[in-house]
């Protein structure tokens, strides 16, 4: 448990890199943008190959359909909830937040990176080891939410160290995610295991198209369809190399 662990907080640790970078640099919010866009090709791509492909193989195309159907649905809801606390925005490259809004920001942040957590610990309950295109994955789409969030908190007045301290936090839940997942899947068969991938896929998924992909086209504008193709292809080449 403790490899699972540790990946997971090596996923969540760019949140704590990101509020480093904003604290240090004003980063255009063009170049987030299509920071943004890149993370969010490698996961598509992870979504794909990892996740719904692997489902397929170990269960059947209809119980695959109904996991992604599921997560997404799942996804949907629990994000639902947040933006009516004022998370809604919690990928704005410009930053949204603001003292009332640090609590949504933390259950959006997790609402987003508890499903990715979870595969790392399902990764490593498999002994198949880390996929590095998944990790990257997971790596680059949390650091522009980092920094938009980060942005805004700076304007509200918040000190560094409050920051830094809210971000590691998230970055060991995040960790203890991946732990519970390792003990999760670890119990269970091939056939349940492959119900969750496709569970987590499509809350990824949705998380996607619901909030990143938009911010990142926002931000970025046109180039930012060359750019997710660049994140699809690199995490299918670091695929082929595993």
């Amino acid at each position: 448990m403790g490899e699972a662990v540790f990946w997971g907080f090596i996923g969540a640790s760019s949140l704590i890199l990101g509020a480093l970078i904003t604290l240090a640099v004003d980063l255009p919010r063009r170049v987030v943008g299509l920071t943004m866009a890149f993370g969010a090709g490698v996961l598509i791509s992870a979504v794909a190959y990892e996740l719904v492909l692997t489902a397929v193989i170990q269960s059947s195309s209809l119980k695959a359909g109904i996991g992604v159907g599921a997560g997404a649905l799942t996804f949907f809801a629990g994000d639902m909830l947040v933006s009516r606390r004022g998370g809604g925005e919690r990928k704005d490259i410009g930053g949204q937040g603001s003292d009332g809004s640090a609590v949504s920001i933390v259950l959006g942040t997790l609402l987003d990176g508890i499903p990715e957590s979870f595969i790392l610990g399902l990764s490593v309950s498999q002994g198949t080891g880390i996929s590095a295109a998944y990790l990257a994955a997971v790596f680059l789409s949390n650091l522009p939410e980092s920094i938009g969030a980060s942005a805004g908190l700076i304007r509200s007045g918040w000190s560094r160290g409050r920051l830094i301290g809210m971000w590691f936090g998230i970055a060991i839940a995040s960790a203890c995610s991946a732990g519970l997942g390792y003990l999760v899947f670890s119990q269970m068969a091939e056939r349940n295991g492959a119900l969750v991938l496709a569970f987590a896929g499509g809350a990824v998924l949705t998380m996607l198209a619901s909030t990143m992909m938009p911010e990142a086209y926002e931000e970025g504008g046109k180039l930012v369809g060359i750019v997710t193709v660049l994140g699809f292809m690199l995490a299918v080449l670091l695929s082929t190399l595993e």
